[in-house]
């Protein structure tokens, strides 16, 4: 590197998408997206360049990376995939289908609590499997990458092993791997295994196996739910969440209520659901604010001693009504035996738990309502929209002057840097 005051141009990082878990509560993402897809410019088909999904999400994220069209035209799939689903093409719903993995379960504690057959789990979402197949061609990922116009993909998951949180990605030449407390990032060649697996969640659904190690639900114990997208090389991320806890209109309104009875089986199985697909991912934001807010106030030639921390532009869209009150008025779509297992667990209005049902409730009905409710949501911060989207100049630096001669260059600090580390 040349000693000298030398101007440098260097290219502006990549924008990344990132999608939260939610099981149904997902379509949201599909709505949000739909409006963003609107306001795309006409010189930049393919905004996003890195790609993250957790779970459900990492559906959403499957589907944009491996679609061999623009983005508008892998939304319009993404949106008729979710319009035309419905819960028997996520897992089996029968009564027979329910009392067998009932038994299966109650089995298990006369073998040390392992299932014989297959992994334990309350409900079979082998119709998962094939819908998936069906709508996601794993092979264009690679495709998309080759030809440019994606740079990397990730889908997170949790191994039972270890307890530690995995970012499976496939990326472009030169990306590494990185390792960090309980969570690190490992380059293979995305199937649709790994997509089964970070959607997995415990108890409900199968854990799944992946090179002789057994993983779930991505969610589940997800510290940094944007850090991913930053190691991928992300300057920008675009994130979709499916809580409304951020929303200003909830602001101020936190009191207790008093409850009649005790928590129920779904009020209880809520509060996890909660605590794996919201609150990892607020609290990351909240961090993500701060050393924003930090960097903010730092000049600009002490950046360096900060090291590896860097300002990261966010754009967080976020349900401005109750998913789970929208879910509560769907659950008469549900088949009979969906509807005996809520019924007796609690997941309803009156026993508390409905917010558990809407993570599960795959109907038209509500998956309508959610799709709408992102696309609205999304529009009324159109102009943030347009903003975050707008054309990223290269960047003009000295390459002494910022850093000096004895800090990494600039390249190394956009390239690496990690502000969720």
């Amino acid at each position: 590197m040349s000693q000298g005051n030398e101007k440098s141009l260097i290219p502006v990082q990549n924008s990344a998408l990132v999608l939260s878990g939610g099981g149904a509560r997902a379509a949201y993402q599909a709505g949000v997206l739909k409006a963003l897809a609107e306001v795309v410019p006409e010189d930049n088909p393919r905004p996003f360049k890195i790609i993250c999904g957790t779970s459900a999400g990492a559906m959403n994220a499957m589907m944009l990376a491996a679609h061999p069209g623009t983005f508008k035209e892998a939304i319009e799939s993404m949106c008729s995939v979710w319009m035309n689903l419905s819960v028997e093409r996520v897992y089996r719903t029968s009564w027979f289908s329910l009392i067998s993995n009932l038994l299966s379960i109650s089995r298990s504690l006369f073998n040390q609590g392992v299932g014989r057959e297959k992994p334990l789990a309350l409900l079979d979402n082998f119709p998962l499997r094939q819908l998936l197949l069906d709508v996601i061609n794993f092979d264009n990922i690679q495709k998309n990458i080759d030809a440019g116009h994606l740079h990397a993909t990730c889908i997170n998951a949790l191994s039972y092993s270890e307890g530690e949180s995995v970012s499976f990605y496939q990326a472009a030449d030169g990306v590494r791997g990185w390792q960090r407390f309980r969570r690190f990032g490992v380059s293979t060649r995305l199937t649709v295994d790994h997509l089964l697996a970070s959607s997995a969640i415990p108890a409900i659904f199968p854990a799944v196996k992946i090179d002789d190690i057994y993983y779930c639900d991505g969610a589940i114990r997800q510290m940094a739910p944007i850090s991913p997208a930053l190691h991928l090389g992300a300057k920008r991320v675009f994130i979709v969440g499916v809580s409304d806890n951020r929303s200003p209109v909830h602001w101020g309104s936190r009191r207790s209520n008093n409850q009649v009875h005790s928590p129920s089986m779904a009020q209880i199985t809520a509060q996890w659901f909660n605590a794996a697909f919201i609150d990892s991912l607020e609290g990351d934001l909240e961090h993500l604010d701060r050393v924003n807010t930090l960097l903010d106030s730092v000049e600009e030639d002490k950046f360096a001693d900060l090291s590896p921390l860097r300002p990261v532009e966010s754009v967080v869209i976020e349900p401005s009504q109750s998913l789970a009150r929208l879910g509560g008025r769907k659950l008469k779509y549900l088949p009979p035996a969906l509807r005996w297992l809520f019924r007796s667990t609690g997941a309803t209005r009156s026993g508390g738990g409905v917010s558990a049902a809407s993570y599960l409730l795959f109907e038209r009905p509500y998956i309508e309502e959610l799709i709408e409710l992102g696309y609205q949501d999304a529009m009324w911060e159109k102009d943030k929209l347009r903003y975050f989207l707008r054309p990223q100049p290269k960047l003009e630096v000295e390459r002494r002057g910022l850093f000096g001669s004895r800090k990494k260059s600039i390249e190394d600090q956009l390239g690496q840097g990690d502000v969720s580390s």
